[in-house]
């Protein structure tokens, strides 16, 4: 693995200057905030005193304590505890707010109010942060104050209708997919606003709702229903396309991804199957996906003779036809494209030495990217964070004294809130 951040020192990173403060839990903006982090953005994580976000603990496995789970959603950004029930934990985020460009939450709607870090009171310090309030339904509707998580929203969202074998139960996405897309549609969102704010002066604020992040990406499906058809669980196989599948081979399985007639006339020529395109049935695309099952062991019949790496070869690297293998995670992670394209590096945590860092894709030829700090320890940049803003060793010692950081010696209730 190499060494992190694919940064050369000699570009800015886009969103060099901008402040983010981030109080979700979580992955929804969690990862907002570490694709923000990996721009550039300074991410102030707050968390509750002495537990801080709930990913730290979601597990196993852990590694001497702390889950890996959290560290691929934390990169890049600063931990604060603060205990928001705390008037002058409060008052000190407030302070922090004047100096944010984005404020994220992912509070149930009424939890922002309820601990004073809602819209209004936000903006009353800070008239041009971006707001962005992440829910699982949305801030208005019928369902707005239900407490959703991934499971829920790839059921409601269709996902699970269409993801699973034919005449089996729904299955979930592998991933918590529809935490991750809004968590992307979060990042797209905070920047537009800082583009918008960048041409008006004007702030924003952000409702972003995990269900209605999800629908636009059903695609294919959505078109479907748009055609007053009903989209169905077909496994791997397509319901436009074929063949457009995994195959099994004598030693595992590979993808194969035709989708016009020149890569069909193309595949069959390879593995040695011409006859096929003479069969009536596999003729056109259309005629293919009305006899998939047919269509299916035809070709893994053949597929069935070598191994998938010899295939991979036949097909994919002599053929120039779309195929691939289907890797196991480690696989994914380990192999000579992800190598070349550093992908995979690593990065110096301040407990477990260098711990592994999946980079984020987007390489710019005139900006720098790239995470520079590892995921924080609960609490780690408590003084740090206000050291930059001012304050003196003794006004943070007062801090500590107050119960601002959690541990209080003027009892004022613990921190927290809902999430998601």
């Amino acid at each position: 693995m190499s060494k992190t951040s694919t940064s050369t020192g000699q570009n800015e990173k886009i969103l060099e200057g901008i402040t983010v403060l981030d109080l979700s839990t979580f992955v929804t903006g969690g990862f907002c905030s570490a694709m923000l982090a990996n721009l550039g953005a300074e991410v102030v994580k707050v968390e509750q005193p002495g537990y801080g976000d709930a990913i730290r603990h979601s597990g196993p496995p852990f590694i001497h304590g702390e889950s890996p789970y959290y560290w691929t959603v934390n990169y890049g950004k600063r931990s604060l505890e603060l205990n928001l029930k705390n008037e002058r934990a409060r008052e000190a985020l407030y302070e922090l707010a004047e100096h944010a460009d984005i404020f994220i939450q992912n509070y149930r709607p009424g939890t922002a109010e309820r601990l004073g870090v809602d819209y209004e009171t936000i903006t009353s310090y800070n008239e041009e942060v971006i707001y962005l309030a992440i829910s699982a339904f949305g801030q208005t509707g019928p369902w707005a104050e239900r407490s959703g998580y991934d499971l829920l929203i790839q059921g409601m969202s269709g996902i699970m209708s269409v993801t699973g074998e034919e005449g089996r139960q729904p299955v979930k996405v592998g991933l918590p997919i529809t935490d991750l897309i809004t968590a992307m549609w979060a990042a797209f969102g905070a920047t537009s606003a800082l583009y918008r704010r960048e041409r008006t002066g004007e702030g924003e604020y952000i409702d972003l709702g995990m269900l209605e992040a999800t629908l636009p990406w059903l695609t294919k499906q959505a078109g479907q229903v748009f055609a007053d058809e009903t989209p169905t669980r077909m496994g791997t196989k397509d319901p436009v396309l074929a063949p457009y599948q995994t195959f099994e081979t004598a030693d595992g399985y590979l993808n194969v991804c035709i989708l016009n007639e020149k890569l069909w006339h193309e595949l069959c020529e390879v593995i040695g199957r011409t006859d096929l395109p003479a069969d009536e049935r596999f003729e056109t695309n259309a005629e293919r996906v009305a006899h998939q099952d047919e269509l299916e062991a035809e070709i893994e019949a053949t597929l069935g003779e070598k191994t998938t790496d010899e295939w991979i070869e036949i097909i994919a690297d002599e053929g120039g036809v779309p195929a691939g293998p289907v890797y196991e995670v480690e696989e994914a992670l380990n192999n000579p494209q992800v190598d070349a394209r550093g992908a995979i590096s690593e990065i110096e945590h301040p407990e477990l030495g260098t711990i592994p860092v999946i980079e984020h894709p987007l390489k710019f030829e005139h900006s720098d990217s790239g995470f520079e700090m590892a995921p924080p320890l609960l609490g780690e940049h408590n003084r740090e964070v206000f050291r930059d803003l001012g304050y003196t060793e003794t006004e943070i010692d007062e801090f500590e004294s107050r119960g601002v950081f959690g541990a209080q010696t003027v009892t004022d209730g613990d921190g927290g809130g809902d999430s998601e």
